[in-house]
């Protein structure tokens, strides 16, 4: 009888066992751990330690020297199939940072590593460096590793912002925009308008101030465009036959449309706006993102293979019904358009519009009757945009009233300060509570004095009405912008597809596929109003769902 060939994953006690009973039944045994070390383990802080050890006790010897048994350390598991009444297995194997065989245990590494880091051990209550004894009743040491920094970590797209910095650093801006290109198509757009919170987490913070990581995404970005470099496209020299239907042609649909670029396929992005962008294109300011160079980066996107139709609406120009018709899948990147109500008398009066109208508006060209005074509510980047560019506009004066203090105001702080030094007023802890019109048109805004009460949900303060505090201030506009809610009015009523209370698509947080087969979403469309590179980093993981589900057809249908 011939001996069966066993493979095991896990080099724990229970692994080891296995290990050491299928060898000793004559069996062919390989043991796979993705650890450095087979044996006893630091345990994490989760388990129970069991008596004094802090280590798993195993027979190591015995399983080192069984002549059975074969060991593979640092390999992980990559594919597996079942075919002809057997296994295969596909397993990577890293190479280990402390070579055994060359360590003569002389411990030296460990007295000049300069790494001190909290020993999770004994709960932080000491230190220890970053290469230590991995198992010491083996003597096999290792380099700990963060399986991501902290700013890499924060980033929505977790951008390698170690290693394209430190290409930077070398002078090799090529390769450091190839890194950066590996996660998000948009390094010039995101390089201007995002808020990096990379940057509020940099442990280089804690020591003087944080690395610049912003800022160095746009200089190696602008460095290519200020050569007059033209940036790589690649794609794979044949597509696939299944094309996609991309829905809105903004920071998460054409992000989306790269990526399935990228693994072989074709998309048609419908866009219902004269022009691409989407919010980067109508909701962020001119002085911000310039529409020439956003228009570089969509061009180079559509260069790999993205189609698109602008002036396109969903609904009327073409049906939700021919897209899942005529493409093996459909994305929907649509963002939050509808500005949010303040609920208040008085606010559908002319004079009153909205922010995102206004920013959209202005960044169409149109005409903006910027005369006398103009309010804005809210405390967000989208209302510090609209004072802006009302000052921009002409407007006499602008003035922004946030119901809490400026502490509380969730707006980049170094957009308040702009806003500021370019002469907007602000008064805080004020509250609209009545629009007050003549002849149907809106000339001064009655408000509220506000105090900070206990903590609500968000953590930040309450604002507490002060009552008999009313007072007035004339003006001639006015613009909310406390909030935006996606419109989905395009979606058929039978479509299935499920909306939550907030009007976003609900979709699964791995695949990005909805509750119907085949439609995925991604950006403020699913999220509700965020980041750009938050809907970049969504369209480039539904662009990964995409691919999968019309691979998984495809053998379906083998």
């Amino acid at each position: 009888m011939s001996k069966k060939r066993v493979i095991i994953f896990g080099g724990d006690p229970a692994g080891v066992a296995a290990a050491l009973s299928q060898a000793e039944a004559g069996n062919q045994v390989i043991l796979v751990e993705a650890a450095p070390s087979f044996g006893g383990r630091r345990l994490p802080q989760t388990r129970i330690i069991n008596g004094e050890s802090g280590f798993s006790a195993v027979d190591w010897e015995a399983v080192r020297k069984h002549p059975n048994i074969r060991l593979l350390t640092n390999a992980e598991l990559l594919k597996a199939k079942a075919a002809d009444g057997s296994f295969h297995f596909r397993l990577r194997q890293r190479t280990p940072r402390v070579d055994p065989e060359k360590c003569n245990d002389c411990k030296a590494c460990i007295r000049v590593c300069p790494i001190h880091m909290y020993d999770d051990f004994n709960e932080g209550l000491g230190f220890r460096t970053a290469i230590d004894f991995f198992n010491p009743s083996v003597g096999v040491y290792n380099i700990f590793k963060e399986d991501m920094p902290i700013c890499q970590a924060t980033c929505p797209a977790n951008l390698d912002i170690r290693s394209y910095v430190g290409l930077i650093a070398d002078g090799k801006y090529a390769e450091s925009l190839a890194k950066i290109r590996e996660r998000l198509p948009f390094a010039l757009s995101i390089g201007r308008v995002c808020p990096h919170p990379c940057e509020g987490a940099c442990n280089r913070g804690h020591v003087d101030e944080p690395i610049a990581i912003c800022a160095l995404k746009r200089f190696v970005a602008d460095w290519e465009m200020h050569h007059d470099i033209d940036p790589p496209v690649e794609v794979p020299e044949q597509f696939h036959d299944e094309k996609v239907a991309i829905i809105g042609a903004g920071p998460a649909g054409l992000t989306c449309g790269y990526f399935l670029a990228k693994a072989g396929y074709r998309s048609v992005c419908f866009e219902a706006m004269p022009e691409p962008g989407g919010m980067f294109r109508y909701g962020i300011p001119e002085y911000r993102l310039p529409t020439p160079t956003l228009m570089r980066e969509i061009n180079w996107i559509l260069e790999h293979g993205v189609e698109l139709r602008c002036n396109t609406r969903i609904g009327k120009d073409v049906t939700f019904e021919e897209l899942q018709r005529d493409y093996a899948a459909i994305f929907i990147g649509v963002g939050a358009w509808s500005g949010m109500k303040l609920r208040i008398p008085g606010e559908d009066l002319e004079g009153v519009v909205d922010g995102v109208k206004f920013l959209k508006d202005a960044n169409m060209g149109k005409k903006i009757d910027a005369r006398g005074k103009v309010i804005i509510i809210g405390g967000g980047n989208v209302a510090m945009d609209a004072a802006r560019v009302s000052w921009r506009e002409g407007f006499d004066e602008v003035h922004v009233l946030y119901r809490r203090t400026k502490k509380e105001m969730p707006a980049s702080p170094w957009e308040i300060d702009a806003a500021e030094e370019e002469g907007i007023k602000f008064q805080y802890l004020v509250a609209p509570v009545e629009v007050i019109g003549d002849n149907g048109r809106m000339k001064a805004l009655k408000c509220l004095r506000m105090q900070l009460g206990e903590p609500d949900a968000s953590g930040r303060r309450r604002p507490v009405p002060i009552e008999g505090s009313e007072f007035v201030i004339e003006a001639e506009t006015l613009i909310p912008a406390i909030g935006q809610r996606p419109d989905v009015a395009f979606v058929p009523d039978d479509s299935g597809l499920e909306i939550t209370r907030w009007n976003t698509l609900d979709a699964d947080p791995e695949t990005f596929m909805t509750n119907v087969p085949g439609v995925f979403t991604a950006g403020d469309v699913q999220t509700g109003p965020g980041i750009a590179i938050a809907a970049c980093a969504g369209g480039r993981k539904a662009a990964a769902g995409i691919a999968r589900y019309i691979e998984a057809k495809r053998r379906a249908a083998a």
